[in-house]
This record gives C-alpha cells, structure tokens and sequence, in this order.
C-alpha cells in the first residue's frame, strides 16, 4: 500500500506525477546540497511547520539562497493553490516560482513581520540576502508581503511588532 492508497502507477497523469506527488513530503524535506554558501537545515519550527535555520552566523548583507522551483504562469499558480500545501512565490505579474517542483529547501523559510531575510529579484533570479547579522541556530524568515486586499491569513511569527496577519498593511 502506497501513501497515497491503491493506485496503478500507468495511470498517473502528468499532473499528478510532476506538480501533486512532489508537494506531498513524503518524507521530511531537507535544504538540497550546495543550495546556500552558509551551513542552513531544515528542522521543525515554532512558526510553523517546517523551518529553515541557521547552521553557523550569517553576516548582514550576504546571499543566503535562491528560491528555486518551477515558473508558472499566474492560471497554473490559481490551479495549483488547491493543493494541500503551496509553495508560490509571485515573481511579477506574468510568473510564479512554484518552489514544491524542483524546489531546493528555500520555500520552507517561513514568514515573519521583522524578517531576517529580504528579497531581491535579480535578472530572474529570487535572492534571499541578510537583512542583519544572524546568528547560529537562528529560523531564516522573509516578510511574504501578501495583498491587503486578498484573503487574512493569521501571522504566528511571534515578532515584537507582529501585524497578525501575513497581509501587508493597506498603503494609506
């Protein structure tokens, strides 16, 4: 019996096979080889589920990873977010980086309100670099900056000066 139950393997469609069957973790996922210049693991986190943490301090200003997985388009993206998990990060607004397909660990960093992480979007690379000194044992966070206009999703990063939800504030 698989995890999935009884299925016949020749009947797998496509989709299936390359967007649902990887975003299931299976097992317990890990920081793919080589993906960051600095010692980084993945471990449970008291954020949320899985976390990305720092092995070893991490300078201010350095390139930590770059979010990997597979361009999408924005109706591909739509059609994936039913999955049970989504690993969408909108790189403008004609491509998603799903990072559950082909992804290298980095869609794990979990979302805080005081990040220790920021983007920068270079050529179409998703950088992740310093945003202060971190420190050995410290869980890597980005701000995921998700509309004030689209659905709450409630924030549990713990920060000081939490917004409680993982929307940005309305622009006033």
């Amino acid at each position: 019996m698989t995890p999935l139950g009884r299925f016949d393997p020749d009947k797998i469609t496509p989709f299936v096979r390359d967007v649902v069957l990887p975003c299931l973790e299976l097992s317990d996922p890990v920081v793919a080889p080589g993906a960051s210049p600095f010692a980084i693991a993945m471990r449970g986190s008291p954020i949320h589920r899985w976390g990305v943490f720092a092995e070893e301090p991490i300078p201010k200003n350095r390139k930590v990873i770059e979010y990997a997985g597979q361009w999408i388009s924005p109706t591909e993206a739509r059609r994936r977010w039913a999955r049970p998990r989504a690993y969408l990060f909108r790189f403008d607004d004609e491509w998603i980086v799903d990072g559950a397909v082909n992804g290298n660990g980095s869609q794990y960093i979990n979302h805080s309100c005081e990040p220790n992480l920021k983007v920068r979007r270079l050529g179409r690379h998703i950088l992740y670099f310093s945003a202060r000194d971190i420190q050995s044992g410290e869980e890597l966070t980005i701000d995921y900056e998700f509309s004030p206009d689209s659905q709450r999703v409630e924030c549990h990063c713990g920060a000081p000066r939490c917004r409680g939800a993982i929307n940005s504030l309305p622009k006033k």
